[in-house]
């Protein structure tokens, strides 16, 4: 054998054992717990009621192929317009249906948890310089998360926030030229979810912070090379263009300010937009990683920057204000907790890694996630106590027909199980404020009103209610009303006289 030959083999089987080493590299094994801690997380989340109704969407985008522009499940809004701010994202959902049915979704949920974890650990790796504080990282992400891991579109937003602020990481400590990824990013952005304007905010901040020069006890900023503050720049006006590639318009990009400024009930009244109870997990959590942040600052005398500074002071107003945005004051917080920690481990090296071991915890670490997916049944039994799935069967083997008024909770059930019955209302909270039910439903729901008023308006022949919601109880002292079914999580009500 030649020598030519010999050093052309000893390169390729250098090659195949260095791309070894890195497939089963001690960063990659950690990020196999964390498929691990995701599966772990969703696989008993099977039961967000706003699941169904993105579902039905996507089902109906997907077989039509057309995007609906105006509401189809109601009759109390129906042909209302509606503005498709997560069109992509419904497809998407409905395709996993498609494939796999409700495992299907199960499997969505498990990927994009896994995905998000995973890139919340890239992320706080590199800012922090350390692999192994990294995962710590995105252990704090893991913990905000929790307030919305459901089949729902904000996954792959909140993913889309990790990669954008990866991205600009990248684009100011290595190569400018990654800032051009920002484009495309929010070009999908915008049609996944309408964090998009949160991406964008955040992505205006950092740049205004990049014109800051100051030392200040513990606090720096230093300003950018002039360069790289250009080519930001640039980036952000192409993104800001880039929005407008999507089926619905300027309509689309302005819908979140739409929604901020004119939908007082759903900031109100909606659970998941009331202001985070401090005294939850999430609340006292938010306090431990503020107090160990600026600690870290105090008595290690760290140094903290402007943007991280700036980030954090917005993280933790979204998060106070609204409880799902603590989502995103954990993606926000997880890097500077990480590049505090960075010292208190020592760095991964690659030349002291172990493959064989990393490979074995690899293997293990996805063969559990396999193994604890859930099965069809566990599932089912999932959809049984978070949905009316046995009401919804009486309603069908009875033939009961006419206006039904359903509890909030229960309409994208019923958009998807039953949708031969047009909801009252549903989850989609901004299209039927925007139509005026929402707050007659609220006033009626929590008896601030005559409940006979409500159903004589909307001629309603019967209820379908949670049975511990108020109503529940009312309905059976009202004239012309009475039950004829109930169980441990629903109970229907049929009028038996005519609307006056």
């Amino acid at each position: 054998m030649s020598t030519a030959s010999l050093t052309v083999e000893q390169t390729a089987g250098s090659m195949r054992t260095g791309a070894l080493r890195r497939v089963f590299s001690f960063p990659v094994m950690l990020a196999s717990i964390l498929v691990v801690l995701a599966t772990l997380t969703v696989r008993g989340r099977f039961d967000d009621p706003d699941m169904w109704w993105h579902l039905k969407t996507g089902e109906v985008i997907w077989t039509t192929h057309t995007i609906p522009a105006t509401d189809l499940f109601s009759y109390t809004a129906r042909h209302q317009a509606f503005v498709p701010q997560e069109w992509l994202s419904q497809v998407l959902i409905y395709g996993a249906y498609r494939w796999a049915g409700y495992p299907g979704l199960m499997l969505w949920l498990c990927f994009f948890t896994s995905a998000l974890l995973i890139a919340g650990y890239a992320l706080c790796s590199l800012y922090s310089g350390n692999a192994k504080v990294g995962w710590a990282g995105a252990m704090v992400i893991w913990l905000f998360a929790s307030v919305g891991y459901a089949v729902r579109p904000q996954m792959i937003g909140y993913l889309l926030l990790v990669l954008e602020l990866l991205v600009i990481h990248l684009g100011r400590t290595r190569n400018p030229r990654w800032f051009f990824w920002l484009p495309p990013l929010f070009a999908l952005w915008i049609n996944f979810h309408a964090s998009f304007f949160l991406g964008m905010g955040l992505a205006g901040l950092l740049f205004l912070c990049s014109f800051f020069n100051f030392h200040l006890g513990l606090l720096e900023s230093s300003r950018w090379e002039p360069h790289r503050q250009k080519l930001l720049g640039l980036a952000l006006i192409l993104s800001a263009a880039a929005l407008f590639l999507n089926p619905t318009g300027p309509k689309l990009v302005f819908y979140p300010l739409d929604f901020m400024l004119h939908l007082p009930i759903n900031l109100s009244a909606i659970d998941e937009w009331k202001p985070l109870a401090m005294n939850s997990a999430r609340g006292v959590g938010l306090l431990i990683v503020l107090a160990c942040i600026f600690l870290s600052v105090i008595i290690k005398r760290s140094q903290l920057f402007w943007e991280e500074l700036v980030l954090l002071a917005a993280g933790t107003w979204f998060a106070t204000h609204h409880e799902r945005m603590a989502f995103v004051f954990g993606i926000l917080a997880a890097p500077v907790v990480s590049r505090l920690l960075a010292d208190s481990w020592d760095g991964y090296r690659s030349e002291q890694d172990r493959p064989w071991p990393n490979a074995v915890m690899i293997t293990a670490s996805l063969l559990i996630a396999f193994w604890m997916f859930p099965n069809q049944r566990s599932i089912a039994q999932q959809t049984e106590e978070s949905s009316p799935v046995k009401a919804v069967e009486f309603l069908k083997a009875h033939h009961i027909t006419g206006n039904m008024l359903n509890e909030y909770i229960f309409g994208g059930y019923l958009i998807w199980a039953a949708p031969e019955h047009p909801v009252f209302v549903d989850g989609r909270g901004d299209l039927f404020e925007f139509a005026g039910v929402l707050a007659q439903y609220g006033g009626w729901a929590t008896l601030h009103d005559d409940p006979n008023a409500l159903l004589d308006k909307y001629k309603v022949d019967f209820c379908l209610l949670d049975r511990n919601a108020p109503m529940a109880r009312v309905m059976p002292l009202l004239k012309g009303w009475k039950s004829v079914y109930s169980d441990d999580r629903s109970v229907i009500f049929v009028r038996t006289a005519p609307a006056s």
